[in-house]
Order: C-alpha cells, then sequence, then structure tokens
C-alpha cells in the first residue's frame, strides 16, 4: 500500500517575539499561510518493523535528524506500531529557508501515518502530536491560515488571505533558526501590530495586509546576511506591493495582487537568485480524507 501526500511551505505574514519564557523558548505571536509550493512525500507501507527515508536531495538527512523520520517514530512508540514504513521526499521547498519545509514534511507524515497505520487520530491529536516534534509542525499539521502562540503550538483557524502571487526568493545560505533567535535584542526590537493583521485578513482588505506585514526576527538576519536585504531592496524595485522575509530567513517573499507585476518581479529577481517562485496562497486547511 502506497499513500502520496503533499507537504506545502508556509510563510509569515505577521512574526512576533513577546517575551522568553522561563522553559527557554521563546513566547511567539505568528501568522501564517500555507502557500502552493510543496514537498512530496510517498508513504509505503513496509512488512518489516522499521523507518526508511529516500532522498535525492544531499541537504536532506535519511535518519533520526529528519523531522518526517522523527514523526514516524513518535508515532510507532506512541501507539505500540508494529508495521515499517518508507517515506520517500520529493523536496521541492528549500532547505534552511524559513518556509517550514522541514516541519511541513513531519506533519505530512503524521497525516498520511495515521491513514496508512490505521490508527484512527483526529487533526488536533496530530497536531498536538507535532508540538512534540517542532514548533511549527503543529500549524503545517492543519495548514491553511492561523494565529499560533506559544511556541507555535496554539493555533487558532483564520479565513484566507485576499487571493495574490507570492514570489519568493531565496539566496544561496541557510540560516540558523536558533542563532537568529539567539541574536534578538528584545527590548529593542518594533512590534507589528498582530491585531491589525488580522483585522485585514478578516476584512479581506489586500492593501491592509500589505501594510502590516512584520517580522521582528528580519533585523537580525539582515545584519548577519547583508545579500538578504539586497533581495529585498530589487524586490520592492522590480514593483512588489510589500515584502518580507519569512520566519528566520533567508527566504525573502514580495506580495504581488498583478498577473503582470508578478512577471515583472519575477524575471527581474532571477538574475539575483537561482531559487525564485511564483506562487499562489493555498487559504484550504488540510483534511484526513
Amino acid at each position: 500500500m502506497k499513500l502520496l501526500v503533499k507537504a506545502p511551505a508556509k510563510i509569515n505574514l505577521s512574526l512576533d517575539v513577546l517575551y522568553k519564557r522561563p522553559d527557554g523558548y521563546h513566547e511567539v505571536e505568528m501568522i501564517m499561510t500555507t502557500i502552493d509550493l510543496a514537498d512530496r512525500l510517498e508513504l509505503t507501507l513496509l512488512d518489516q518493523n522499521e523507518i526508511k527515508i529516500i532522498s535525492h536531495n544531499r541537504f536532506v538527512p535519511d535518519d533520526h535528524r529528519n523531522l518526517a523520520y522523527q514523526a514516524a517514530l513518535l508515532l510507532k512508540k506512541r501507539f505500540s506500531v508494529q508495521k515499517g514504513v518508507a517515506i520517500t521526499i520529493e523536496k521541492v521547498i528549500p532547505v534552511a529557508a524559513g518556509l517550514a519545509g522541514g516541519s511541513s514534511d513531519a506533519a505530512a507524515a503524521l497525516r498520511g501515518l495515521n491513514k496508512l497505520w490505521g490508527l484512527g487520530l483526529t487533526m488536533a491529536e496530530l497536531a498536538e502530536l507535532g508540538a512534540e516534534i517542532g514548533s511549527d509542525v503543529s500549524f503545517c499539521v492543519y495548514g491553511g491560515t492561523a494565529l499560533a502562540k506559544g511556541r507555535g503550538e496554539i493555533i487558532s483557524h483564520l479565513p484566507a488571505p485576499p487571493t495574490c502571487w507570492v514570489v519568493l526568493a531565496k539566496p544561496f545560505i541557510g540560516v540558523s533558526t536558533a542563532d537568529v533567535y539567539r541574536r534578538l535584542d528584545l527590548g529593542r526590537i518594533h512590534h507589528p501590530d498582530t491585531k491589525k493583521m488580522l483585522q485585514a485578513i478578516e476584512a479581506g482588505q489586500f492593501t491592509d495586509v500589505c501594510s502590516n506585514l512584520g517580522n521582528v526576527l528580519e533585523d537580525v538576519t539582515l545584519k548577519l546576511y547583508p545579500e538578504v536585504a539586497l533581495i529585498k531592496d530589487q524586490m520592492k524595485r522590480f514593483g512588489a506591493d510589500s515584502v518580507l522575509m519569512s520566519g528566520s530567513g533567508p527566504t525573502v517573499f514580495g506580495l504581488v495582487q498583478h498577473d503582470s507585476r508578478m512577471q515583472r518581479v519575477y524575471n527581474g529577481l532571477r538574475g539575483f537568485c537561482d531559487q525564485v517562485f511564483a506562487v499562489r496562497m493555498l487559504g484550504e486547511q488540510h483534511t484526513l480524507d
């Protein structure tokens, strides 16, 4: 038996860090949405009690470091699953890009294995398990658009943002999320207005969504990696309606409402970056079907 599962990337429309918690994590407030840029996972049921990760991307680990592997192992241990699985990952989302590619792979593995192994778990139960793997996994289990609080595991669902193009550009560098958070000065950050972004999404106002994009991690990454700032400037110059770095970076995305302008932004950025994508927001949550 085989299953194919999509694992879409996410972008942060708003990312705020409120304080450092006693457990060492940061208390965050993030508005995230999934986009039509996705890895594809093929799950093959094995009679042998083992987990195999197969990928042709040299940056994707095939052992316990892989979050999809961790997802499978967590389900096996928690529910005493005696069957195995081979997980083939076709990587499309850039690695270490601030787009939650690894977290989305883990979430897709949870959804797929729930069906493949006949576990009968609800989406909420899968999201709760996902929080044990990584901060973005709970959101990625659901997909769609949501406000995430806590360390990212407390999810409140939102309507889809106004329809638009998302142009993404990733420079050929990787960014350590832990390093960015370590360098974040909580006393000197400019907090985005999460409430206004929520209102803009609820009202379906594209202009208000654009004017309320914000990410407190952006200043840290821009200082460490000037090439990210250059891409952001170029994206604005080519005509994106609004531009922001996603997550801890280094991917920069621009929201663009009109097709002709999207093409101009996309073509212009291809001279600066190898990895440039033009996609739509997905809006819809995943289902267990």
